[in-house]
């Protein structure tokens, strides 16, 4: 059977007309779209900036987890033309004055100093047509991670005097941290003209020399390769692993709609290696390389398409670590110590960390644990259905294997061109489920299902099913099928590989039972802001499960303090639903956690479920996805509130405003035009308050564009 290539589309038309809206009454939410360098080493402080949109005044940072503080250093926000024209003039201003005093031997007064380079360090970064105007704004914040922080991704976020953005993922690493210089803003290319936006740069700039074992940190401009050199020693087995799209999953207006990395290995004489551009099905790149002899060795990272800019951010692990590769089974079921195999390298010595026995149903991400370093984590799903492993040969009818519904069955498909067939009873009305789960639980298996009856012919079948509670796959290849069958008799399920492949990482859980009507519930988006005293709103989803229909009551679980209980009804058959609620609060002064709750009622039993926080990404200029993060959060903000100034100017001296009177007056008598309007003089005031206050202009500077506003009758 062919297999047709698809995108998801995970919102439907008048959902995703839904998601776009924006509650009038909420302040519209921050965004970050990058943080560089997007992690750290267990007990070590780290400068970072992150750069985004609509974060006017950033007040700090929040990081998800224990044993990780940030500290807001300082804030760029993007100068517009008429803030720009004002710096060209102060810094023309200090560097004539520099040069006067450098001929009498002097120098610049310290503070006049400091000016000078803050200027000159913002024009530096400053791109009049950025690549993406959405990064533009930067914020600097010191990360300090304790030596006892749980390796691993965490959330990220900025907090300003308005609200709290998205999250993006930040590393806590194991191994020592190489990062190259931030690259500035990127010029937007022009089409026809692109290589005109290329950066350029020396060639020492290309390659950097690090120590291993290390994670090394990177970004690339367009039409880059970055190059890092190594001593390494004859048997060696180091795992290089790069992190791109996991720390950005999608981005708006990129084809493909993420960063593409592609890493090459040479040895010290140039040759190459080896070569990837992804792992199985998942975009960043994986090398296990056995090293031959001992020299140099050097890494090469690109984008596929030599693309780049400031959020084409990426880490690259390079050690003898461990890595689990598969497992098997991929799950069992609640409450039971299976024994589970894995797969991967550098495993000698190293044990599975399972999760605990009061672990509850769903997918948990487990590591293996090697002396104080863990692997990375693999999804293990926990089911209450009975579970089995699968017996070979069972390759067609003659050898099913009879399975008693309901069961999950463990199996492979262990070699290229396997089929596994499974046989069930069921009666004339029943309904069947079979479900296959591989692709979600990171199998490489693509799968084909198949229901046939006792002589063989095709009752159903399916290839791929659509989950859009998948998290951040973008291509769904595990198959479902529900089916009434039509008489009492026998019935086989088969189940096979589309590709053809096969192998011991090629595992699965398969399903067969009756349906059993479920929901899970996504929460849209995951920060909200708020003003003081009012109510603000959000949007749940629902994702129904083996045909549930029927009517949700959502609520504020356990809301905080100041904030009233909420409720609202998504109806059977409603994609989404707005859940509205009120605060009392003037000002939470931080974000506070939020959780949302659906009830549902199918006969005598009673579904809960907690709805998952997500954000709405779109990736490639048209797909939407709602990607799972952390944490629900809000922030109350007093929109009366202005930040202690932390630089005052010293009074006007009367004679400066006196002098830009009557320079204004002369003008006017002679027949010119002032400066700027009466109109224009709050937002010229604001603006020379701005860049006074982030040490950008001196007090005579300063008092000189004031007294001119002040003289506008």
């Amino acid at each position: 059977m062919g297999k047709v290539m698809k995108k998801p589309r995970l919102l439907s038309a008048a959902a995703l007309l839904g998601a776009l809206v924006i509650c009038s009454v909420a302040h519209a939410q921050g965004y970050i779209g990058f943080v560089y360098p997007a992690g750290a080493q267990r007990g070590t402080t780290t400068n970072i900036r992150v750069g985004g949109q609509r974060i006017d005044i950033v007040e700090g940072a929040i990081v998800s987890g224990t044993g990780v503080q940030a500290k807001l250093i300082e804030y760029h926000s993007q100068l517009q033309a008429q803030a720009s024209n004002e710096l060209r003039l102060q810094l023309r201003e200090l560097q004539q004055a520099a040069k006067e005093l450098e001929k009498k031997g002097e120098k610049l007064d310290p503070v006049s100093q400091k000016i000078m380079e803050n200027i000159e360090r913002r024009f530096a970064e400053m791109e009049t047509f950025p690549a993406n105007r959405a990064i533009v704004n930067l914020a600097f914040l010191e990360i300090t991670v304790a030596p006892d922080a749980v390796p691993g991704p965490r959330e990220i976020r900025l907090i300003t005097t308005t609200g709290v953005t998205n999250p993006l993922t930040f590393h806590i690493g194991q191994y020592p941290e190489f990062a190259r210089p931030a690259i500035k803003t990127c010029q937007m290319p022009v089409l026809g003209n692109e290589q005109a936006a290329e950066r350029r740069r020396a060639d020492e700039e290309k390659e950097m020399r690090v120590t291993i074992p290390c994670v090394v940190n990177g970004q690339v401009a367009p039409g880059w390769v970055n190059h890092y050199r190594f001593q390494a020693r004859k048997g060696q087995r180091l795992v290089i692993k790069v992190y791109a799209r996991d720390l950005i999953p999608y981005m708006a207006d990129a084809v493909p709609g993420w960063f593409q990395p592609a890493i090459t290995l040479y040895n010290g004489q140039g040759r190459e290696l080896a070569y990837s551009d992804g792992f199985r099905f998942k975009p960043d790149p994986l090398i296990y390389f056995q090293v031959p002899d001992d020299g140099e060795y050097v890494v090469a990272i690109s984008d596929a398409l030599f693309r780049g800019r400031e959020d084409f951010v990426y880490r690259i692990s390079i050690a003898e670590s461990p890595f689990v590769t598969s497992i098997f089974p991929l799950g069992c079921r609640v409450g039971d110590a299976p024994t589970v195999q894995m797969k991967g390298w550098n495993l000698e010595g190293a044990n599975l960390m399972l999760p605990p026995k009061d672990a509850k149903a769903g997918v948990h991400y487990i590591a293996a644990a090697k002396g104080n370093v863990l692997s990375n984590h693999v999804p293990f799903a926990l089911d209450t259905l009975p579970e089995c492993i699968e017996q070979e040969p069972n390759d067609d009818r003659s050898k099913a294997q009879k399975i008693p519904l309901p069961m999950i069955v463990n199996g492979r498909i262990d070699r290229p061109g396997d089929w596994d067939v499974y046989q069930i009873e069921g009666r004339a009305g029943d309904k069947i489920v079979a479900e296959v789960t591989a692709r979600r639980l990171d199998s490489p298996v693509d799968s084909l299902l198949k229901l046939t009856d006792a002589n063989g012919k095709l009752l159903a079948v399916n290839d791929d099913h659509e989950d859009p509670a998948a998290g951040l796959n973008t291509y769904h290849a595990d198959s479902y099928i529900m089916f009434e069958l039509p008489a009492d008799g026998t019935y086989y399920v088969h189940i096979g590989e589309t590709t053809g492949k096969g192998g011991e990482e090629y595992g699965y859980r398969l399903r067969l039972s009756a349906p059993i009507p479920d929901f899970a519930l996504r929460v849209v988006p995951s920060a909200v802001s708020m003003r003081s005293a009012s109510w603000a709103s959000v949007r749940v989803f629902v994702i129904p499960k083996d045909g549930f229909h029927a009517d949700i009551q959502l609520s504020l679980k356990d809301p905080p303090e100041g904030f009233a209980p909420s409720t609202a009804v998504l109806k059977a058959g409603q994609e989404f639903v707005q859940l509205g609620f009120k605060t009392t609060l003037t000002d939470s002064k931080t974000a506070l956690p939020l959780k949302i709750e659906g009830r549902a009622k199918l006969g005598e039993q009673e579904i809960v479920r907690q709805a998952v926080p997500a954000e709405d990404r779109m990736q490639a200029f048209l797909w939407r996805h709602l990607a799972p993060v952390g944490d629900l959060v809000v922030r109350v903000y007093d929109p009366n509130y202005q930040p202690p100034r932390t630089r005052i100017p010293p009074p006007l001296p009367p004679e400066m405003k006196e002098a830009a009177l009557k320079a204004a007056q002369k003008a006017v008598q002679e027949g010119g035009k002032p400066k700027f309007t009466k109109a224009q003089v709050a937002g010229r005031v604001r603006m020379l308050d701005y860049l006074y206050e982030n040490w950008l202009l001196t007090d005579k500077f300063y008092h000189e564009k004031i007294a001119e506003c002040e003289a506008v009758e």
